[in-house]
């Protein structure tokens, strides 16, 4: 890895426990948080590409599970993978990953309606693909309650794409940071 490289993985790595200062809105029904974090791997994976957007996110992760509180509200620690959101949360580095390679497959041929749907395949359903099930799991609930709860999650999961694309799409005219494969 290069010093840039290294540069994008802390800076998005940060960039996603600075969002967990915004405070969190957890669902009773699935008691797994809505927070602003995962716009931070929508956005790694979006400006910082495939391998440097997935390594920030994999940092990130071993940070919260060595005991940082840099989720939502503080908590840090492994129970917050062993909990009912864990899903969601280890899915950010296969997501963050996932986006950017997307994005650097499709980098001359972006739109504003594709980079929302790279961002709804690799920052919404890939999570959920995961994150239903485990919270099924680990909250002792049929994968149809946990659906029907998660569903919740869906309207700021809108909101943060519109977001994710407005902020992407200004970074990079204003600083490429993305080669196209």
């Amino acid at each position: 890895m290069s010093t840039r490289d290294i540069v994008f993985v802390a800076l998005f790595a940060a960039l996603t426990a600075a969002l967990g200062l915004f405070p969190p809105v957890t669902l009773p029904v699935v008691g797994v948080p809505i927070t602003a974090q995962s716009m931070g791997v929508m956005l790694a994976g979006a400006i910082a590409g495939a391998r440097r957007g997935g390594a920030a996110l994999a940092l990130f992760v071993v940070l919260v599970c060595a005991g940082l509180p840099l989720m939502a509200g503080g908590r840090g620690g492994l129970g917050i993978v062993m909990g009912p959101g864990g899903g969601f949360v280890l899915m950010w580095p296969v997501a963050a990953f996932v986006i950017g390679f997307l994005y650097e497959r499709s980098l001359r041929t972006l739109t504003v309606w594709k980079e929302a749907l790279i961002l709804v395949l690799g920052g919404v359903v890939l999570t959920y693909a995961v994150g239903i099930p485990w919270i099924a799991a680990v909250a002792r609930v049929d994968l149809m309650k946990a659906a029907i709860g998660s569903a919740w999650f869906l309207p700021g999961d809108a909101v943060k794409v519109v977001l994710a694309v407005l902020i992407a799409r200004a970074v990079r005219r204003a600083y490429p940071t993305l080669q196209a494969r």
